[in-house]
């Protein structure tokens, strides 16, 4: 379509800017446009662009045969003709080799892209064909973090991943990588480096190796107690999904359990439906899945049509979508796996935080637990749940009045000089997010703590 063609430009003039740029300084450089090389399966209405944001994590498939067929061809090609098919120069500098990302080309010989993330994509697809030594993808954050730091303060860079961690925190809502972004590097092992483009000299985050599988878990057998503050921290991160809705058929045990879920996944597949989580009642007399808002009232209709019959003799009581706005909060991590304690640790953070959980469900491979809760509760999750895990210090909110008096001023300095002693020493942090004078009075942005400004001047 036109709209495939158009939205591919801008990486492609990009790409040919900086090649141009290169070449102008006298890198030895070439151009390759992934149209020429990437074949991907074409996928009718769901190939190509996807919407930012989308938990949709297919569209394309690339043809690997086909696709390192063409590369071979063109590495023999254009690449010897432009002189990058070799190791390297005497000096010890590599040929520099730059490609567009997010275009490719469909099995019917048309323009498409790759969806949501497909420069990533291109960059472990390319990293397959080539059979490269490793993927760096540089972001403007460092590396993964725990949770998202514009709604926990205290999350940090995690050092390292593994494939299916990774692809378990971008599902559920991790923005820094896409799940498909990951796929082309698991069968060679290949390790994808996440890196600050702004913060080069920080290692980051290096994505390698699989989670131990179910099977091989449960051979161990042996369940250990895990408690917050005791040994390893079980999970990698917290993250979230924004903006979903409850989509829950009731009363339906007059029908049967098999009949129902089968038509109502039917249902969901025929209204081309994102099923983030279900849920089903051990009655099997009701179902509750997780789908996006934007597409509740359509899979609504969906299934108020597919038990049409049904509602119109009361076999089933009601089919229903909430009507708040709910968010789905989710811990990720190998670790949980026959650790008992961490899911009550999750669940006891949040009551003591006062979120109410609407939905409950655990990945069969014990690498993730999820729920949901309202949408303005879910910043609250997360940061309760990030404390909990130790993840973060506990902190104490601090209000100082007469902040500009001498004894305000000291005890901020103090606060100031002495943060990171009651960190490391105590697992103790001071949060202090307001601070007045008898004319004025600082406060920090949705809870957020105030810069320790010495000279609390600056600030009133």
């Amino acid at each position: 379509s036109v709209m495939e063609v158009v939205t591919g430009f801008g990486e492609i003039w990009s790409a040919q800017t900086l090649y141009a740029y290169l070449k102008h300084k006298g890198v030895k450089t070439a151009w390759l446009d992934a149209r020429d090389v990437l074949i991907v399966k074409s996928m009718g209405a769901a190939a190509g662009l996807g919407d930012k944001g989308s938990t949709n994590t297919g569209g394309v498939v690339p043809v690997y045969d086909v696709s390192a067929k063409l590369m071979e061809t063109w590495w023999n090609g254009e690449g010897l003709k432009e002189g990058v098919n070799f190791e390297g120069d005497d000096d010890g500098s590599a040929p520099i080799v730059v490609g567009t990302g997010f275009v490719a080309t469909s099995e019917d010989g048309v323009p498409t892209t790759l969806k949501r993330s497909g420069s990533d994509y291109s960059a472990t697809i390319f990293a397959k064909l080539v059979a490269a030594a490793r993927v760096t993808m540089w972001k403007n954050t460092d590396g993964v973090y725990t949770a998202d730091p514009r709604r926990v303060p205290e999350a940090f860079s995690i050092a390292s991943l593994k494939y299916d961690e990774a692809m378990e925190l971008a599902y559920f809502g991790a923005q820094v990588l896409h799940p498909s972004a990951m796929v082309p590097c698991i069968d060679q092992n290949i390790p994808v480096y996440v890196r600050n483009i702004f913060n080069p000299s920080f290692e980051g985050t290096v994505i390698q190796g699989r989670c131990a599988s179910l099977e091989d878990t449960n051979k161990e057998g042996k369940v250990v107690n895990w408690r917050s503050g005791t040994g390893e921290i079980p999970i990698k991160g917290i993250t979230s999904v924004d903006a979903v809705s409850l989509l829950t058929l009731e009363g339906a045990s007059v029908i049967g359990g098999a009949e129902v879920a089968e038509r109502f996944m039917g249902a969901m597949a025929d209204a081309e439906i994102d099923v983030l989580m279900l849920t089903q009642a051990s009655s099997e007399s009701s179902i509750t899945v997780v789908v996006p808002e934007n597409q509740g009232k359509a899979a609504l209709e969906g299934l108020k049509s597919k038990f049409e019959l049904e509602l119109s003799r009361s076999n089933i009581n009601s089919i229903s979508l909430s009507e708040e706005t709910m968010a789905i909060v989710a811990i990720v991590g190998e670790g949980m796996a026959l650790q008992s304690g961490v899911s009550a640790t999750f669940m006891s953070s949040l009551a003591k935080a006062n979120v109410n959980i609407r939905v409950i469900a655990q990945g069969s491979s014990e690498r993730q637990v999820a729920v949901v809760v309202k949408a303005t509760d879910a910043s609250r999750a997360l940061r309760a749940a990030h404390m909990a895990f130790t993840l973060s210090t506990s902190m104490v909110s601090l209000t100082i009045l007469g902040g500009t008096g001498k004894l305000g001023s000291a005890l901020i300095r103090q606060l100031n000089a002495q943060k990171d002693n009651l960190a490391k020493n105590l697992n103790f942090g001071v949060c202090v997010t307001t601070i007045a004078s008898s004319t004025k009075m600082a406060l920090g942005q949705n809870g957020q703590c105030l810069v320790q400004y010495n000279d609390v001047y600056e600030l009133l």
